[in-house]
């Protein structure tokens, strides 16, 4: 067992400002048991609200620090170890009883003598996942949550719509092996490395990649059950018209490099669809996964210099926003209206009044069969009809591939290592443009088989040559229309499949040009479908037969966000 930081024998000064208590036990409706953290200022007998925090990384030193912070900011704090974790007894079970157990925890805290009965949470990564858990629930005393890079299961990890990733093979050991975190086994580099590329090699169904690593991995058999974003992971999460009964304030932080942007999002755009009138706000700007939570952001992501005026201080913003609206404090200074945007390359941060406003116009760019080079064009003129793309794809062919681009390191390269995809370039800019929100549009494809896995890249190819990455999509074709059911396509018809990219938000200088690829996904980072029609985790190489044929339709279209003039 490798155990994370163990609590720090308290200071005089420590034990003289902080009431510390790390053994908590807190029981749940369904007869479960939490266990908690809570420091309180020492002597103080007023009633305060609380800052709680639900968190599966546990490490008792770390959050102990983390209640005093609050403590130094006016509160209560409490940080809550999933079920399973640290004291709690019973099996170990990510996802599944956030929401209940959060406002277990919540109900709890409301009745005792320190507390005011106000509650903000807070988190990031899976804790920013718990805290809109918690929300689903509605419990009286939750009066906010500030998130950053929250993630939703089943949406991001472990599947990027509906495409089962090898990004987090890993973590289901690093949170489940242990009461607190099995850090010597998810520090195994090597280990995660030959996994996939191992796996991949054997041509073996997705759901044997664990005898292939040798370790039985329960959770993500789990997992691989629900192919769809069906009732098991909808219970997780706010879903539909949850939204509409959940009335607080919500801050949501996340980056345009944050993997998991994509969840950060969605609950956003569902917020807003379902309760217009909301007071929920966004920062989003050039910020990674860890970044998005961090104090000080990286001066350097991937090689990216990242502009002055990005920075800023998630912590603080967060206990600025808690005093915002548990205390009736000011609103926080960068949150001057609903989506707060830096403007990479422009030093700069815009503000508008939701995600589809970051555009004020888009310009649509049709894939075109006229080549040049190594390259198609982009058009802004639609090509005559009838007009295709031929490419042949064998998905027996086990030659490593690196054509997943959704996590780019580093951000700006000197070219493509040894590319597979379909490339389009546009025209050069002849003037500063702002590039601001999410691409979209529209692949006409048809298929000689049932399904594939699709992906859509966008780099800025500079003045000098230099690739700098934008923003991407992947998804399942059969789960592009509805994530909740699979419709297959008929081999031999042509499909339109909508498609959303991450946001950005770029100031692209003349000379600049839109490099975008297109292509089938198949590489040692996420499931390969075979276009079978079955489900994925259970095809094999042998599922292969024919290659795959793709005709890319040239009435397909991207449609580039351009920010307001």
């Amino acid at each position: 067992m490798v155990l994370a930081q163990q609590p720090q024998a308290p200071t005089a000064s420590r034990a003289a400002r902080y009431d510390i208590s790390d053994r908590v036990l807190i029981p749940t409706a369904d007869g479960a048991t939490m266990s908690a953290t809570v420091v309180r200022p020492r002597g103080s007998g007023a009633r305060l609200p609380t800052l709680l925090t639900l968190d599966i990384y546990t490490d008792p030193g770390a959050f102990i620090e983390r209640c005093e912070d609050a403590v130094d900011h006016g509160y209560v704090g409490v940080i809550a170890d999933t079920r399973g974790k640290r004291l709690s007894p019973g099996p170990i079970e990510p996802y599944e009883h956030e929401g209940s157990d959060a406002s277990a925890v919540i109900d709890w805290i409301a009745k005792q003598p320190w507390s005011n009965r106000e509650v903000g949470m807070r988190g990031g990564s899976y804790s920013g996942f718990s805290a809109w858990a918690a929300a689903k629930h509605l419990p009286p005393a939750l009066k906010t949550i500030a998130v950053a890079a929250a993630a939703i299961p089943g949406l991001g990890l472990p599947m990027y719509n509906n495409v089962f990733l090898n990004a987090n093979y890993g973590w289901a050991f690093y949170v489940a092996d242990d009461k607190l975190l099995d850090t010597k086994t998810y520090r195994d580099a090597g280990r995660w490395e030959r996994l996939p590329v191992e796996w991949f090699a054997s041509g073996r169904p997705y759901r044997e990649i664990d005898r292939i690593d040798g370790a039985p991995n329960p959770l993500l058999q789990r997992w691989l059950a629900h192919p769809s974003f069906d009732a098991y992971w909808q219970a997780m999460v706010p879903y539909g018209r949850d939204f509409a009964r959940i009335d607080i304030p919500v801050l949501s932080i996340t980056g345009y490099y944050d993997d998991a942007q994509l969840s950060a999002l969605e609950y956003v755009r569902q917020y807003e669809r379902y309760h217009p009138h909301a007071a929920d706000y966004v920062v989003i700007g050039p910020y990674d996964h860890f970044g998005s939570e961090r104090a000080r952001k990286p001066e350097l992501l991937r090689g990216y210099a990242i502009d002055p005026v990005a920075q800023f201080s998630t912590p603080e913003l967060i206990y600025q926003w808690m005093d915002y609206v548990l205390r009736g404090g000011r609103r926080p200074a960068l949150l001057q209206d609903r989506v707060n945007f830096e403007v990479m390359g422009a030093n700069t941060w815009q503000h508008v009044a939701s995600l589809a406003q970051m555009a004020g116009a888009r310009r649509v760019l049709y894939f075109s069969d006229a080549r040049h080079a190594d390259h198609y064009q982009l058009t802004r003129s639609a090509p005559p009809p009838g007009h295709r793309l031929e490419q042949s794809i064998d998905l027996a062919d086990r030659v490593l591939q690196t054509n997943l681009h959704s996590y780019p390191d580093p951000l700006i390269s000197n070219g493509l290592d040894h590319p597979t995809e379909l490339r389009f370039l546009s025209e050069a800019f002849g003037a500063p443009e702002v590039v601001s929100g999410a691409f979209s549009g529209v692949l006409n494809v048809t298929l000689n088989k049932n399904d594939a896995d699709l992906g859509v890249t966008v780099f800025e190819q500079l003045p000098d040559g230099r690739l700098l990455h934008l923003a991407y999509w992947l998804g399942r074709a059969s789960y592009a229309a509805n994530r909740e059911v699979r419709t297959l396509l008929v081999p031999g018809r042509a499909t339109r499949i909508a498609f959303t990219t991450t946001v950005v938000a770029r100031r692209v200088e003349p000379g600049s040009r839109l490099l975008v690829l297109l292509d089938v996904n198949k590489n040692q980072f996420a499931q390969v479908n075979y276009g079978t029609g079955g489900d994925v985790s259970d095809e094999s190489v042998a599922d292969a037969h024919e290659p795959l044929r793709v005709s890319w339709h040239t009435d397909s279209f991207i449609a580039v966000p351009l920010g307001r003039r």
